[in-house]
């Protein structure tokens, strides 16, 4: 493959970014990167999603109320990490495995609990690692 000189010194600061063993392990990553993304386009498909969540845990019944949106997302959430800060403030990481639109709707449900503070949410497709969730029986009255 040939690239124009100044492709290739992005490419290389990249490698270098990333810590990757050379041009070719960035390559396919960014190959991965992308077909991954194209198979996220449609909202069926199989997807692995992580949502972070910042709040503080003295405000009043946010705890309660984290709970109980984690319970009607039961069937996705597959791990949960609570983590306490300084100051009052707690972090919630959760893992959740199924249909991009389900991680979707779960993730902006979960940052929506009133007390939340802060969230966000990253999607991916485990077929970039030649996997698959196991995720795919009907779900009704949700997505």
């Amino acid at each position: 493959m040939s690239l124009e000189p100044e492709l290739l010194a992005l490419l290389d600061g990249w490698v270098a970014e990333r810590n990757s063993g050379s041009r070719s392990d960035a390559i396919r990553a960014l190959i991965r990167k992308e077909l991954a993304q194209r198979t996220l386009t449609d909202p069926n498909s199989d997807a692995l999603g992580v949502v972070t969540l910042l709040y503080r845990h003295d405000t009043p019944n946010v705890l309660r109320r984290l709970t109980a949106a984690e319970h009607r997302w039961g069937e996705h959430i597959r791990s949960t990490t609570h983590v306490h800060l300084q100051g009052d403030a707690c972090a919630e990481v959760i893992l959740l495995l199924g249909r991009r639109r389900e991680i979707e709707n779960a993730a902006e449900d979960l940052r929506g609990v009133k007390g939340v503070r802060d969230g966000g949410w990253l999607v991916t497709s485990p077929a970039v690692a030649g996997g698959r969730t196991g995720h795919h029986h009907p779900h009704r009255g949700r997505g």
